[in-house]
């Protein structure tokens, strides 16, 4: 007999200029796992960096993996780096061979609207990843700026809404809470 396996996955989309987008996914993933279904994170956009969730997904493994795809330094949005491109393409080959393999419940492609946004991938191609997905498949979109198709194709969309933030103090990022 094999595991148990979700019997309708959904599209959901979580964007907005607020915090919380990237820790709204990882809760998921969390409670997923909780429940004996396989979690597998890209990261776009992301890289070496210690985030705490690669610590957790030590831990959880199998069950939960993470994959980073990207650089450490921010992406330049007027003319990003010939290599942002490449991690941003191998990421989505990454998305598409994880998604049609069919072996992870959950998919979640961290920052991905954002990769959108910043022209490092077509959003045609990520429409294509939402269409060919497994009816099991439970497939997160995260990342400001969500493209309005990329929306109307989720059976669930958030907008993360920032009315305050301790930023606009000077407060950093901080271990545990950003990162």
């Amino acid at each position: 007999m094999g595991r148990k396996r979700l019997s309708q996955g959904m599209i959901q989309v979580y964007t907005g200029n607020g915090k919380g987008k990237t820790t709204a996914a990882l809760g998921l993933a969390c409670r997923a796992v909780g429940h004996g279904y396989k979690v597998f994170i890209i990261q776009f956009m992301k890289g070496n960096i210690e985030y705490g969730e690669l610590e957790t997904a030590k831990k959880l493994a199998p069950s939960l993996t993470i994959k980073q795809m990207g650089r450490e330094c921010f992406v330049r949005r007027e003319k990003p780096d010939p290599e942002d491109v490449r991690l941003a393409q191998e990421a989505l080959a990454l998305a598409k061979q994880v998604i049609e393999g069919g072996d992870y419940d959950i998919v979640i492609l961290d920052e991905i609207n954002v990769a959108v946004d910043f022209g490092l991938i077509q959003k045609k191609e990520v429409l294509k990843l939402t269409d060919g997905r497994p009816s099991h498949v439970e497939l997160i979109l995260t990342g400001r700026n969500a493209a309005v198709e990329i929306m109307e194709r989720a059976d669930l969309v958030t907008e993360m809404v920032e009315i305050k933030h301790y930023y606009q103090r000077g407060i950093q990022n901080r271990e545990g809470i950003e990162k």
